[in-house]
């Protein structure tokens, strides 16, 4: 900024204050996107926001920003960014007020060093990657996401299996039930079989809601009621004994199933994004929130807590394990193979308790 243009009319930098002062005494400040609070309080009429997708916290970062856009006429901001598709970039690309503007790399050739672009465009033209940093288009499906919006689209069911064998109403509680909370997770899964007898898994509703333990639980014991669920299973590593017990407090019949997170968040949906990937899940309807949260969870979003809190896809991702659960548990121990070969005479296709030929496709 100091480095064209009229010396007399530039500002001087203050970095004590993290100001900007011009010499007709406007101010600029300066924050970084690591510490949001330091934009509470401060009021301003214009901001400019860099590379936003990258911001370690987005969205408590713009919302800080937005309280306090509130000097002059019509205060405005401007946003310089990577188009990466994340929830908050699409939503004020949606928005009625925001004015877009792309820019591609080759469009500003003339300030770049020809080697690089030579290279850049050996390397990455028509890639995918390509397409989102040298062309500014914002793709629906990101690399690394373990669920794309092609394969959810390409197994979309408009109605429910009439045969259906279990039903699960799964719940990933939140840590708190403040303004800035995250939501809980509530979604309802199902399985049913194919023609050939292979089982076949059903997102058939996503009840995520923000409220407080009485509210979800209340809800999702209205989902188990609805869809004649078999039983309710609840992560408890944010709650402990408590989800029982609000769920309990709704209706006393019930013994809500709590698992723990023993595995990271990304270790435990692989084996689900591979059920998709096999065309074995599908969803009844159109799910937008949840769908969204699935096409956009990958390692470096969960990183960079780019998404925020995976609620619906920890639920999601929790009753399908339950239904699937010889595919998604964890391989056994030494000792627990020798124990099961003895049950089942060495023959590992055959599980003790088992009447039905197919159960294993359950899995």
């Amino acid at each position: 900024m100091k480095s064209g243009g009229d010396t007399a009319r530039m500002p001087s930098y203050y970095p004590t204050n993290r100001q900007l002062v011009w010499p007709n005494g406007s101010i600029a400040e300066t924050y970084n996107a690591t510490e949001p609070d330091q934009l509470r309080g401060p009021q301003h009429h214009f901001a400019w926001c860099d590379e936003i997708a990258k911001w370690k916290y987005m969205q408590a970062t713009w919302d800080q920003i937005q309280m306090g856009l509130r000097l002059g006429e019509k205060p405005q901001q401007v946003i310089t960014t990577t188009p990466r598709p994340l929830e908050l970039i699409k939503k004020i690309l949606n928005d009625k007020d925001t004015v877009v503007t792309k820019g591609r790399t080759y469009d500003n050739s003339g300030n770049l060093a020809a080697p690089f672009l030579k290279k850049i465009a050996e390397e990455y033209e028509g890639t995918r990657l390509g397409r989102q940093e040298l062309e500014a288009e914002i793709l629906d499906d990101i690399p690394g996401a373990l669920w794309q919006r092609s394969a959810i689209d390409l197994n979309r069911l408009g109605e429910v299996p009439l045969d259906m064998e279990r039903v699960i109403v799964a719940v990933d509680p939140a840590t708190s039930n403040e303004e800035g909370s995250d939501e809980t997770g509530i979604v309802v899964v199902g399985l049913a079989r194919d023609t050939d007898g292979y089982a076949q898994g059903y997102i058939l509703e996503d009840g995520s809601m923000k409220g407080s333990p009485e509210e979800w639980a209340r809800k999702a014991v209205n989902l188990y009621r609805k869809w004649e669920a078999d039983k309710i299973v609840a992560e408890k590593n944010q709650g402990g004994d408590m989800v029982a017990s609000v769920i309990k407090a709704v209706d006393r019949s019930l013994n809500p199933k709590l698992v723990h997170a023993s595995r990271g968040k990304y270790i435990r949906a692989e084996p689900i994004s591979s059920l998709y990937e096999q065309n074995r899940v599908h969803h009844v309807g159109r799910f937008d929130k949840l769908e969204d949260q699935m096409c956009t969870f990958s390692v470096d979003n969960l990183r960079g807590n780019g998404m925020g809190s995976p609620d619906r896809v920890d639920a999601l991702v929790w009753g399908l394990t339950e239904l699937f659960d010889k595919l998604t548990g964890r391989r056994r121990s030494e000792k627990k193979e020798q124990q099961m070969n003895k049950v089942t005479d060495g023959k590992p296709w055959l599980t003790p308790n088992s009447n039905n030929r197919n159960s294993w496709m359950a899995g």
